[in-house]
């Protein structure tokens, strides 16, 4: 008989110190949003994946289980991303006029991991702008985001910055077709020279040789000088390139990077792209960007920008803040000893009823004082 207890590859549970950290975590950044003026949204964990995929491209739906829904006969998908679910919220429920800002937590289950070790079913926190497409929204999801990472105690994070629009341009002023530029996606991501070397071959000069160049420019800010010179001085680029200029300038206390190939989420963003990394994980802890296009199909094509912050990957490189202990209480006693009870539980303590006929050796953890009664008062002393 195959082990009842194992789980699926890449999905795993969280033991109490995993789950007390990132419950923390979330309770933290969540109070941190409310204070920037984002309104919690709680999304359902399934839909029918007309809406679910709407707009988001084939690297989503890839990501995405599905089942049929026995109450319609309806295609339905566990969500891989809830972005889409978000903009879905803003378009036709909330249908507010101006700058709405929205927030929320929650889990998404992925087809296969995202990365190295990565869980199948990562919880994710995130922020989103909607109804503003100036830069301002885009420095202040990524301000948010750095001061995130630092009430969580991560004061140097690494942020890789990108713009799709660089590529959009030069794919667009060159005439590609859809199935070359998926191509050309494909090689970029993967930096492949010799791949891109060969895709680009046919392609009308200055653009062929625009996009060979694309991998280069990878660095610091200094990058940017370096695109000015070497890419075509049409207006898409010089805009998408003073973007990057802005973010970099605002975000002084963070490592910037500039990758002009990193396409990620292609299909459905529109500007900015980001990814945020930590030493010691080898994954990126959150990824963000502008995506102006995916309430189209719900009928309101509002400008966007937003972050998802992975907390089950930011548990890794977080310090975890020492336990305070609990106190051990002896099963039953007066109205006063309830009383000390309540008063210690409303202050903050932990207090665990000692049950009886309980093994002594196995009493709860994290039980380093007890509750005594002391010269006929009910006190707290160290326990044993």
């Amino acid at each position: 008989m195959k082990d009842r207890w194992l789980l699926p590859e890449s999905i795993e549970d969280l033991l109490p110190p995993e789950a007390r950290q990132v419950e923390r975590l979330r309770r933290l950044l969540l109070d941190l949003f409310r204070g920037w003026g984002y309104e919690l949204v709680m999304p359902p964990l399934l839909e029918y994946v007309e809406s679910l995929l709407t707009g988001t491209g084939r690297d989503l739906d890839l990501r995405t289980f599905k089942l049929v829904d026995q109450l319609s006969g309806r295609t339905m998908g566990l969500r891989a991303d809830i972005t889409p679910q978000v903009a879905r919220i803003d378009a036709h429920l909330l249908n507010r006029p101006g700058v709405t800002r929205l927030c929320y937590c929650g889990n998404v289950l992925h087809t296969l991991p995202a990365g190295l070790n990565a869980t199948r079913e990562p919880l994710v926190i995130g922020a989103e702008v909607y109804g503003h497409a100036g830069i301002e929204s885009d420095i202040e999801v990524l301000r948010l985001l750095i001061a995130s990472l630092a009430a969580c105690g991560v004061s140097s994070p690494r942020i890789d910055l990108g713009h799709v629009a660089v590529f959009r341009a030069l794919a667009t002023r060159a005439g590609l077709d859809g199935e070359l530029q998926a191509e050309l996606f494909e090689v970029l991501q993967a930096k492949d020279a010799p791949g891109l070397e060969a895709l680009s071959a046919g392609i009308a000069e200055p653009w062929g040789d625009a996009l060979r160049r694309l991998p280069e420019l990878y660095g610091g800010v200094e990058v940017l000088a370096r695109a000015r010179a070497a890419l075509p001085g049409i207006a898409e680029i010089g805009n998408a390139l003073s973007d990057l200029e802005a973010l970099a300038a605002s975000c002084a206390n963070a490592s910037i990077s500039i990758d002009l190939a990193e396409l990620r989420g292609l299909h459905y963003h529109t500007g900015v792209v980001f990814s945020v990394y930590c030493e010691g994980v080898p994954n990126d802890v959150a990824r963000g960007g502008r995506y102006d296009e995916v309430g189209r199909a719900f009928g309101r094509a509002r400008p966007a920008t937003g972050f998802s912050l992975y907390l089950s990957e930011l548990m890794r490189v977080v310090p975890e803040l020492p336990q305070p202990g609990a106190i051990l209480a002896p099963w039953g006693g007066d109205a006063a000893f309830h009383e000390a009870i309540e008063t210690l539980r409303a202050g903050g303590e932990v207090v665990i009823l000692d049950l009886p006929r309980s093994d002594a050796s196995r009493r709860a953890p994290g039980a380093d004082r007890e509750l005594a009664l002391v010269d006929g008062k009910w006190t707290v002393r160290k326990l044993g």
